[in-house]
């Protein structure tokens, strides 16, 4: 008789305990929201101001706001609730579960030294502002990020073409030490909290695992490694003739980019030509509607074409994660700004999804970085495809055949060379965090010319890899753009399978069917960060993420 009371007894004090855990966790939520939604509102608001403008005092008070959040989230007493609330184990509600595992992470990221946090605040705001400002100086003028691409792409002066690929570089020398002093400012702060650096502690609190996605990396290396070395030797043969020298001969501004991160031209198609003179604002407002998601309140709120001062790159910002949605673009009419747009508006359709006010504020987000790069990927794509091309621009079906074949060898040369970069971005970055006082420009150009198959210059000792923005200011984050990309080809798989139901992987366009758009909104964005990313992934494709997707698109 004692027995059965015994555990009922037991049983009720455990579900009493774990629905007193449940109230004091949604205090927490409560209180934590309450502070810091107005403070990312202020904060996002002066980004996208500074950004727009180039105005000191915006990047200034977007520093101080976050040096108000990093306080917030820096509470020890509060971090200290969430820690034994997490380690009782007692909370059973889903999204509560969700929301604590959030939270747990955020304040555990900030649980070091508050005057290290703020000062990591300080440095990367001016570091924004040195980045954002910054022109190449070539031929005794200042010249944009836009001009050297397009003297890249054009030129055939092989010194004109050395010369203005220096001058990009030359920010790394302006910025090297500011960024080398941010590593091991992030490290610190790691270290304090038991971790081996910060790259270590970036993936782990992103929910992913470090050697799993090392060993992503590698198999995604032996997958492309055959196929981008007969693509390179195409490349230098075709570059060979075309600047008029040997093979040997052939250096990192023949390759028509700053960072040999976008495909060259190799195949007898110009892409620029078909959208030279057209509306991209259009295209992009009227491809989205197609399929059943409306991005006109976006394009209103956003920035979209060049102004001094303004960030030269293209982002697109969650303002209140209320449904105030902005992306900031430099529009040139070509093929690359119009994969941009597709790209940049991907991730705003996202937002406007999982902004659902039946979300938990604290799940108003992807489900990873990297699900929002696959949408805005699996839609930046588009812009090279020869079916999305004619129904979008209106070309006849002789232009179509004519173009057709050089369309997708172009879109499977620009997937491998962007994999092959970011092996180098990923792997550099790992090794710069595990030890940040090593040659750094050794390293780069080590892992450039393993990876990408460049030539190093001659006697070249700078830090070209401080040119790169990403490694200064968005740490830890570039093998997300691949992660993205391989769901991507998930996302792209089931639709063609599903959806469509064409078996035209190759050419689908997507246009015109809304039971995409649905599909998305359901599936991926609605569900925000409801799951951990490898479950929504499953729940909204069948399957958990995988790589053979990526491989069979584009590889086999």
């Amino acid at each position: 008789m004692n027995k059965p009371l015994t555990f009922a007894l037991c049983l009720a004090l455990m579900t009493g305990c774990g629905k007193n855990d449940e109230m004091k966790l949604q205090k927490i939520i409560n209180m934590t929201q309450e502070q810091v939604w107005p403070l990312n509102i202020e904060a996002a608001t002066a980004y996208w101001k500074g950004t727009t403008t180039g105005d000191p005092a915006e990047y200034e008070k977007y520093s101080a706001i976050n040096m108000k959040i990093t306080e917030l989230f820096s509470n020890k007493e509060t971090f200290e609730q969430l820690k034994e609330i997490k380690e009782r184990g007692k909370v059973k509600d889903s999204l509560l579960q969700r929301q604590l595992t959030i939270l747990y992470n955020s304040f555990l990221a900030n649980q070091a030294d508050t005057a290290v946090l703020n000062s990591i605040i300080k440095k990367s705001s001016a570091l924004e502002q040195k980045y954002a400002e910054y022109r190449a100086s070539f031929n005794g003028k200042s010249i944009s990020d836009n001009e050297v691409e397009k003297i890249l792409q054009t030129s055939l002066n092989n010194k004109e073409l050395e010369g203005v690929w220096l001058a990009h570089k030359s920010i790394g020398d302006a910025v090297a030490n500011d960024v080398v002093e941010l590593v091991k400012l992030r490290n610190e702060v790691a270290k304090s909290l038991g971790f081996d650096n910060y790259h270590t502690m970036s993936l782990e609190l992103s929910g992913q695992d470090p050697l799993e996605i090392s060993a992503l990396f590698d198999e995604l290396d032996s997958l492309t490694r055959n196929t981008f070395a007969e693509l390179k030797k195409e490349m230098d043969i075709a570059f060979s003739k075309k600047y008029r020298i040997s093979q040997e001969e052939l250096m990192p501004w023949h390759y028509q980019g700053r960072f040999f991160q976008e495909s060259p031209q190799l195949y007898p198609v110009d892409l620029d030509g078909y959208y030279k003179g057209k509306n991209l604002e259009q295209l992009t407002s009227d491809f989205y509607k197609s399929i059943g998601l409306d991005v006109s309140k976006i394009m209103a709120n956003s920035d979209l074409y060049e102004k001094p001062r303004k960030n030269q790159h293209a982002y697109c910002i969650d303002i209140d994660q209320n449904g105030d949605i902005r992306v900031l673009a430099n529009i040139s009419d070509n093929e690359q700004w119009m994969g941009t747009m597709l790209h940049e508006f991907g991730h705003g359709v996202y937002a406007l999804g999982h902004d659902d006010p039946s979300n938990p504020y604290f799940l108003r987000n992807a489900a990873h970085t990297f699900t929002t790069e696959a949408v805005a990927q699996i839609f930046g794509r588009l812009s090279r495809n020869p079916v999305w091309m004619q129904k979008m621009l209106g070309l006849k079906d002789e232009e179509i055949e004519k173009i057709s074949d050089n369309c997708n060898k172009s879109l499977k040369l620009q997937q491998l060379v962007f994999s092959r970069w970011v092996q180098v971005v990923y792997r550099f970055e790992r090794e710069m965090y595990a030890n940040p006082d090593q040659d750094l420009n050794s390293l780069w150009w080590n892992m450039v010319e393993k990876y990408q198959m460049l030539q190093k210059p001659a006697g070249r000792n700078s830090p070209d890899w401080a040119s790169k923005i990403h490694l200064a200011l968005y740490p830890c984050y570039y093998h997300n753009y691949q992660l993205g990309e391989l769901f991507a080809s998930q996302m792209h798989y089931y639709i063609v399978d599903k959806i469509t139901k064409t078996g035209d992987y190759r050419n689908e366009s997507y246009i015109n069917n809304t039971e995409i758009g649905e599909w998305m909104s359901e599936k991926v964005f609605k569900a925000g960060m409801k799951y951990e990313w490898n479950d929504m992934i499953e729940r909204a494709t069948g399957e958990k993420l995988s790589a053979k997707y990526f491989a069979k698109q584009f590889v086999e």
